[in-house]
């Protein structure tokens, strides 16, 4: 009785502010019979904006419908056994995504995410995107690397690492010039880089850099483009093209960032004077605004010169080098209001994100890690101690020099420790180029020995947190004394790796 009563008071409250705030209430109500539940919200994410007047022409996630009607996929995925695809729907209309779909057409072998489709009526879907300016042909996610729970359901959102990248430079509707343009994107503080550059957002449609203000897309990461930046990071950016910015003509100390492990970046631009940046945990609370006031001054922002391609997990030349996850995210056209950008972010709270609990690996255990094309394991150089010690593949000899550790370095990665030297796998002078070979060190605990261990298949990727590159058999080699070294992800098995005592 006390909740129909305070629901239908809040009911005239917010009627009487008018149709936004009755957007809002419509969140509210929808939220309270799924609290603990697998419902679906009633009015999801574009319901909201639309209603607020700036409707979404790009709707991507691969965990949910954004729409409470949209009932079609939400995105495509190709196993390599056979080279066959099938697309990932929904469970029910306006509901989650069926992950047991991809769980059973992937058995055994390793998938990944070919298209992430548009939920909108405007069909702006991404593709695995081809070369630019400044990166070659990117390849597309490990379907399974990035498990996730959403309205009690599991799913599997998008995770980027250096390599990939999603694309469509012929869209419908997408903002250009200096039209006015929303978005937001969910995604994760604890999978990031300093490495340009992940973005969701607005781009140029050559894959090239044409200049300021070609870009209206929001950045993620712990890259501090104009400095001095405030803490470490990660921070909700604005890429606008030539910079990355926390706010006015680039360095801003007011942008705090966010390293919440589910968060809600939100960029809004209304194309001739004002931009906002705002963030949020995506599990719970309110949204922060980081910024909000004038474009930067520098020459080609002020009007903006938007291009309408769209883009994610890449800069808009095709610069590959980061780290990132994706869940979900709109565009919109037209600058959102701050009560349609609450009432989204009480939505994404209301479904409840989270990272599935994972045992592997066992802290403390010995490991030998073999190379899946080769059957070689990795391999400290004639049992090698010092530092700078080499690292390569060799037949397994029973040894404590073929024998790895595991130990947290905060934030969901690895440092990698050989049992017989008690040296760290480490990433040589801290490189960022593909080819920078692996050896061991005395712990420095940076980020260049610490790493990301993720699903590929039955098998596991393990990636640089630094550089966000992937532990690479040099030129798939199967040879005794093969240079293990770190590249771009290629979705092959020269990258994947078997982890057991």
């Amino acid at each position: 009785m006390i909740v129909r009563i305070r629901l239908r008071n809040l009911r005239r409250a917010l009627l009487s502010a008018g149709t936004t705030a009755a957007v809002v209430l419509g969140m509210l109500v929808g939220t309270v019979g799924a609290a603990g539940t697998a419902q679906a919200a009633a009015s999801l994410p574009c319901d909201i904006y639309a209603s607020a007047g700036a409707p979404c022409i790009a709707a991507h996630s691969t965990t949910r419908a954004l729409y409470g009607s949209y009932s079609g996929a939400l995105y495509q995925v190709r196993r390599a056994s056979d080279g066959a695809t099938t697309n990932i729907g929904t469970l029910t209309a306006g509901g989650y995504a069926n992950a047991a779909a991809q769980d059973s057409f992937c058995t055994g072998t390793v998938c990944t995410i070919t298209e992430i489709y548009d939920q909108s009526a405007r069909h702006n879907h991404l593709t695995i995107e081809g070369p630019g300016g400044n990166g070659g042909q990117d390849v597309g996610a490990i379907a399974n690397a990035l498990p996730v729970t959403v309205g009690g359901h599991a799913a599997y959102g998008v995770w980027v690492s250096a390599g990939v990248g999603y694309r469509n430079n012929s869209t419908s509707g997408v903002p250009t010039g200096s039209a006015p343009q929303g978005a937001y994107m969910v995604t994760s503080g604890t999978h990031v880089n300093d490495r340009c550059c992940f973005d969701y957002g607005n781009a140029e449609t050559s894959g090239n850099d044409t200049g300021n203000g070609h870009m209206d897309a929001i950045n993620f990461g712990t890259e501090c483009w104009f400095s001095p930046c405030s803490g470490s990071g990660p921070w909700v950016q604005a890429d606008l093209e030539n910079g990355l910015f926390a706010g006015g003509n680039g360095s801003w100390t007011g942008n705090k960032g966010n390293a919440s492990p589910f968060v809600t970046a939100l960029l809004k631009n209304n194309g001739t004077t004002t931009y906002a940046i705002k963030d949020g945990n995506a599990q719970s609370g309110s949204l922060t605004t980081e910024y909000n006031g004038a474009l930067p001054n520098l020459g080609g922002y002020t009007p903006m010169q938007k291009e309408g391609a769209i883009v994610l997990g890449t800069g808009g030349d095709d610069s590959n080098g980061s780290d990132g996850s994706f869940f979900e995210g709109v565009m919109t056209a037209g600058y959102p209001t701050d009560a349609a950008d609450n009432a989204v972010q009480a939505n994404i709270v209301s479904v409840g994100y989270a990272a599935p609990s994972r045992s592997f690996p066992v802290a403390g255990t010995a490991y030998r890690l073999t190379n899946v094309n080769s059957g070689t394991v990795v391999d400290a150089v004639n049992c090698g101690t010092a530092n700078g010690t080499a690292i390569d593949l060799w037949s397994s000899l029973g040894n404590t020099c073929q024998q790895w550790k595991f130990s947290s370095a905060g934030g969901g990665h690895y440092t990698i420790t050989n049992v017989n030297s008690g040296t760290v796998l480490d990433s040589k002078n801290c490189g960022s180029s593909n080819g920078t070979i692996v050896q061991l060190w005395a712990s420095l605990n940076n980020r260049c020995q610490a790493w990301d261990v993720t699903p590929a298949g039955s098998h596991w990727t393990i990636s640089n947190v630094g550089n966000g590159m992937a532990l690479d058999a040099t030129n798939c080699g199967t040879a005794n004394g093969t240079v293990v070294r770190q590249w771009a992800q290629l979705d092959n098995t020269c990258q994947q790796w078997n982890i057991a005592p």
